[in-house]
């Protein structure tokens, strides 16, 4: 069953990422097969990137990668962005003084373009011995690697089951039906004796192996180990424990043996000179020393480097050295490791107590690992340092940034709620309370992040660039929470705080968020103020993406018409979000892209931003990544006709908007349903829907991120008899469009005009108005606002008795066909029927009057049939008086009667 599954693993891993995750006991046999899958995928032309982990309590950050990156050429990473250069060589390299700050995103960024570069050239193995010993740093990385692989890559990972099964989550491909498990089980007598014969030069009689079989249990290790010891003991002295079989092969060993392997076992990297230093011998000294462990077949010494022959043995190396012998030689370790990292790991496993030098050393080796890009081993450091006593405020604020960089909100923010209380008015408060406003965002949006801001800013805020990033933070959430007057103020505050302090970097965000609020409180682009910012805007440095001034010129550029060039901003951006490992940041972007081709009705393009959109939403797990997938959802389901679909998600963003405080969402997930009802002609649910929107519109501000609900408000109106309640709403996007020339308000406005006029009766101002509506359209890359227009002017048409009401009606169906826009396919369908039924009309009756004979005749009441023409109710009773007039009749039966009469 192993080697039929190692075969398919192997070839599937040929040509697309696969894994393959042996699993079982300590000593069943994994790394026998681990290590004999490596050496048929060489065979079989893979190169091989492996990693044998070690249980040691002193493991560097980033352990892991380092061997898997061992064996590869530098010149190999030649290609890399610089900041994933600098994170490959960083993560290499845990000895350089000259780190260069990076962080764990990057790190994944750079690893992920190591593999995809290797696996253009031949099909890759990533081999990793031991999966519950990864260093959280590098899981991280594996597992934002793991979800991304698209080329012939291979993953295979053993895992111990018994009593210490941990989670292996990092070990998930795109495609779950990709990893497939392997359980070893014990071997049955007749495969253990074959085991056991390999390893043991002496023959062993039967009665010897039967009690081997019968106390290992067919465990191979456990049996092998026992028939090492057999000739020494009666069958009834064996071991019965594999932790006694162990100590058994220990015993014989002497002391100065045991202290150089109790050196290898609490070392991360183990190599002569390093025990040789341990133990205050010289190199030839340690070698000979460690000779004899290599003669019992307990280590294996290659070049310098030293490894147990099974992790077991080094755990009865450490765990049978008493408490006091382990403190020492992490005392010895600390004084010859040259990583900060592992140094200061020694001295806190060797500390009873937290002495000033063993903190100290753990602060420094807990930034070191900051700058390093290892944000978990960082908290793990200051964790040792908090079991020594040193629980400082300071520390306690440390530990909570460090969590939140490794992706722990939830951890963080429990640590920062716990000091905030603590600590009396001041800058320190104000810091604590600025990362807890930006834990809570993350967690649940922007409502309490506000209010956190403001507390801070209020109680005297550190001077210098934190005050500049709470400005400018603090008003963008004021006006995401529907605040813009006091945002107004904030950012202008901001701006002019920044340009006093001097940061590039921060002058270019609050001049950024500053001309965002402007431009959507309807002042237009300031042209200057965005050029600046973009020209300041530091890209290396991590900054909030919605706080980025490339976002929010992308986002400008749509709102103003230019998607195609907004779309190929928001990759860009994308781009550099994947090279820097951002992938918290890439939903916000991708969720304006998925909106951009929307907007354009490029809706495959769409779904399928839509689709990564909710991998990642799924893989973060946070609520504000998956409000926005919600958002996305429902728009595309309203435009596919998914009713149900729709709905659900418009529900569920409306609630998640709510409870993070993100009016802006919520508008768009009401905006989405609001779309819906009007597709469906269920005009009174469209407006209540939307009511909320038309009584907070600014009438400034009618930019379509603000606005896009009006068109269909206003459909709704009119077909409900309100059309004067539209006047202002259509009014305000006329006098806009022409203030600000927006192709969008100035087309939408046509159309809404046209059908005013309409309901007004006016049948020639309404075909004038949807005309001029289609030269702006022309200057917009909409096809399917194109097409409501255009289905509009068919029905104006169709009422004027124009002969091409057939042709432009049957544009717009083709446009809406070509767009999968199914629901609006049917409405211009409906249209052309209508339109076909004139020449067979009475010839008593108008074509209008006819339209409006027919619809009451199959049974619509007169406001289902002024929602339906566009006209009032009042118009309606008008126009059926004359028809019973001219046909006269004097019922609605009477009337389906001649109707049906007439199509015979």
């Amino acid at each position: 069953m192993e080697e039929a599954a190692v075969a398919y693993f192997l070839g599937s891993a040929s040509h697309a990422p696969s894994a393959l995750l042996i699993d079982g006991e300590a000593g069943i046999g994994k790394t026998t097969l681990w290590q004999a899958t490596l050496e048929r995928a060489r065979d079989d032309g893979f190169r091989v990137l492996s990693a044998r982990n070690v249980s040691a309590e002193s493991v560097l950050a980033y352990a892991t990668l380092a061997d898997l990156l061992a064996d590869i050429d530098p010149v190999e990473f030649a290609g890399l962005p610089t900041t994933q250069r600098v994170a490959v060589e960083q993560i290499r390299r845990a000895d350089r003084a000259d780190a260069v700050r990076t962080d764990r995103r990057a790190v994944a960024a750079a690893f992920l373009s190591v593999i995809e570069g290797l696996a253009r050239h031949r099909p890759l193995l990533l081999a990793i011995d031991d999966v519950q010993c990864v260093d959280p740093s590098s899981a991280h990385v594996l597992s934002y690697t793991a979800r991304r692989l698209s080329g012939p890559v291979g993953v295979l990972g053993t895992m111990r089951t018994d009593g210490e099964q941990v989670a292996h989550s990092w070990l998930q491909l795109r495609r779950p039906d990709a990893t497939q498990r392997v359980s070893l089980r014990p071997l049955d007598s007749r495969a253990l004796h074959a085991v056991v014969t390999q390893h043991i030069e002496r023959p062993l009689s039967r009665s010897q192996m039967a009690g081997i079989y019968q106390t290992s249990g067919g465990n191979p290790f456990y049996a092998i180990e026992l028939a090492k010891v057999a000739d020494e003991r009666t069958d009834a002295s064996l071991p019965t424990t594999l932790a006694a079989v162990v100590q058994a092969r220990l015993d014989g060993l002497g002391s100065d043996t045991m202290r150089a392997l109790l050196a290898v076992a609490a070392a991360a990297h183990p190599t002569v000179d390093l025990v040789a230093g341990a133990t205050g011998s010289d190199h030839d000294r340690a070698v000979e020393v460690l000779e004899v462990a290599e003669g019992e077949d307990i280590i294996v010494i290659e070049g310098s480097r030293i490894r147990f022959t099974h992790p077991l043995l080094a755990t009865g190396v450490y765990t049978g050295a008493s408490p006091d012998e382990r403190r020492q030689m992490h005392a010895e370790l600390a004084a010859v490791v040259v990583e900060p990292e592992l140094q200061a790991r020694h001295l806190a496993l060797a500390a009873r107590a937290g002495d000033p030098q063993t903190v100290a050393a753990l602060d420094r080796a807990a930034q070191a690992a900051q700058t390093r890009g290892a944000p978990m081993a960082a908290a793990e450091l200051t964790e040792l340092a908090f079991a020594l006593g040193a629980q400082t405020v300071e520390r306690r604020m440390r530990l909570a940034g460090y969590y939140f960089d490794a992706g722990d909100p939830t951890r963080a923010r429990t640590l920062l709620e716990a000091v905030v209380p603590d600590l009396q008015p001041g800058p320190l408060r104000a810091e604590a309370l600025h990362m807890l406003a930006v834990v809570r965002f993350v967690d649940d949006g922007y409502g309490e992040a506000v209010r956190l801001l403001a507390m801070a800013l209020d109680e005297d805020a550190p001077d210098g660039p934190p005050k500049a990033v709470m400005l400018t933070t603090l008003a963008y959430g004021l006006y995401m929470t529907g605040a813009p007057e006091t945002a107004w103020r904030r950012v202008e505050e901001a701006v002019a705080y920044a340009e006093q302090i001097g940061v590039p970097g921060l002058l270019s965000m609050a001049l950024g968020v500053r001309a965002t609020i402007q431009f959507f409180l309807g002042g237009g682009i300031d042209e200057p103020s965005m050029r600046r910012a973009l020209e300041l805007e530091d890209t290396e440095t991590f900054t909030p993406i919605m706080l980025r001034p490339s976002v929010e010129h992308a986002l400008m550029l749509a709102c103003v018409g230019e998607l195609d060039r907004s779309y190929e901003h928001m990759r860009d951006v994308s781009r550099r979000c994947v090279d820097h490992g951002e992938e918290g940041e890439l939903v916000f972007v991708e969720f304006y892209a998925a909106l951009t081709r929307i907007w354009r009705a490029d809706f495959v393009e769409a779904k399928r931003v839509a689709r990564d959109i909710t991998e990642l939403a799924r893989q973060l797990g946070s609520e504000f990544p998956a409000m926005l997938n919600l958002v996305l959802q429902a728009w595309l389901a309203a435009y596919d006709g998914a009713e149900s679909k729709a709905r659900l998600a418009a529900a569920d963003a409306i609630d998640a908007s709510r409870r993070s405080g993100t009016a802006w969402h919520e508008d768009w997930a009401l905006t989405a349903l609001g779309f819906l009802e009007v597709s469906l002609g269920n005009y009174a649910a469209a407006i209540t829907v939307l009511q909320p929107l038309i009584s907070r519109l600014e009438p400034k501000s009618t930019e379509i991120q603000a606005a896009a609900f009006v068109p269909d408000a206003v459909e709704a109106l009119v077909g409900l008899d309100r059309a004067s309640e539209a006047e202002g709403l259509v009014a305000a996007l006329e006098r806009n469009g022409e203030r600000l020339d927006r192709a969008w308000m100035l087309a939408v406005a046509g159309r809404c005009r046209a059908l005013l006029y309409a309901a007004g009766g006016d049948l020639d101002g309404a075909v004038k108005s949807a005309h001029r509506a289609l030269e702006h359209h022309d200057r917009l890359a909409m096809p399917f606002e194109r097409a409501r227009t255009q289905l509009l002017l068919g029905q104006l048409q169709g009422h004027a008795r124009d002969p091409h009401a057939a042709a432009t009606t049957r544009q717009a169906l083709t446009a809406f066909e070509r767009l999968g826009a199914r629901v609006w396919a049917d409405r211009a369908r409906a249209e052309l029927a209508a339109l076909g039924s004139v020449a067979n009309s009475p010839a008593a009756l108008t074509a209008a009057e006819l339209r409006v004979a027919e619809l009451a005749a199959a049974g619509l009441t007169n406001r289902d049939v002024a929602g339906r023409l566009f006209i009032s109710a009042k118009t309606v009773e008008a126009t059926l008086a004359r028809v019973y007039r001219k046909l006269g009749i004097r019922s609605r039966a009477e009337l389906g009667r001649v109707m049906d009469e007439s199509k015979r």
